[in-house]
């Protein structure tokens, strides 16, 4: 009966592993795809509930301030970083140990792989497979390509998402042609962008456009430059 019942389990964990190796290789030759590869649709635009607008653009068609708001209004440590801020990461924590909740510390990259396969929710587990998956990206694309793919996939609205639908909804014209002030609009939206319009601007987000130009002039216009060339 002993043998039995290791035959079995011996079985099942060969099943397993094999079958956890096969999900593993897919995914590798999933993002290496996407390395070159503009995705057809995301996770998250699978699930939105609105009907879908995005047009892919080159980040090379993109004004630099375009990116550098997005960086400075999410995640401006993103040239430095391995895909996980662990500075941000324990400053979320300590926040948490004082009573607040366990939020912020995602990084563009972590956003990337959220928005790319995951799923929304706060959960240990999908914050899990969001860390691995960031640092999976960080080797396979590089800076360039998350922050191209971040740009092309991050939700602007009900069922915008991209740069380039968001500006042709918003603002009549494409992304190509976006003011810094455009830019720091659309970058406000990110925490919030089912409740948010560049167009019509409380007083609080008013501050906040204010808030991510100053952080771009800091910044400064060559900030993104290393990882852009």
């Amino acid at each position: 009966m002993t043998t039995l019942k290791r035959g079995f389990f011996g079985w099942t964990w060969f099943v397993i592993w094999r079958f956890l190796l096969v999900l593993l290789l897919l995914l590798l030759a999933l993002l290496v795809t996407l390395r070159f590869v503009p995705p057809p649709t995301s996770a998250f635009m699978l699930q939105s509930p609105y009907p879908v607008r995005q047009h892919w653009i080159s980040i090379d068609q993109l004004p630099a301030h375009v990116a550098l708001a997005m960086v400075a209004s999410e995640d401006q440590r993103f040239p430095d970083h391995f895909g996980v801020d662990m500075v941000e990461l324990r400053n979320a924590f300590e926040r948490f140990d004082d009573g607040g909740g366990l939020r912020g510390a995602s990084t563009i990259t972590q956003q990337t792989a959220k928005n790319l396969l995951l799923w929304p929710g706060r959960s240990v587990v999908r914050k899990g497979l969001e860390a691995a998956l960031a640092l999976s990206l960080e080797v396979i694309w590089g800076k360039k390509r998350i922050l191209e793919v971040y740009l092309n996939i991050a939700e602007f609205g009900q069922g915008i998402y991209g740069v380039e639908a968001a500006s042709q909804h918003y603002f009549g014209k494409p992304a190509s042609r976006l003011s810094v002030n455009e830019a720091a609009r659309l970058a406000i939206m990110l925490p919030s962008p089912r409740n948010r319009h560049p167009q019509q601007l409380t007083p609080y987000l008013q501050q906040r456009v204010a808030w991510v130009e100053r952080q771009m002039r800091q910044l400064g216009a060559g900030y993104l430059k290393p990882i852009l060339d």
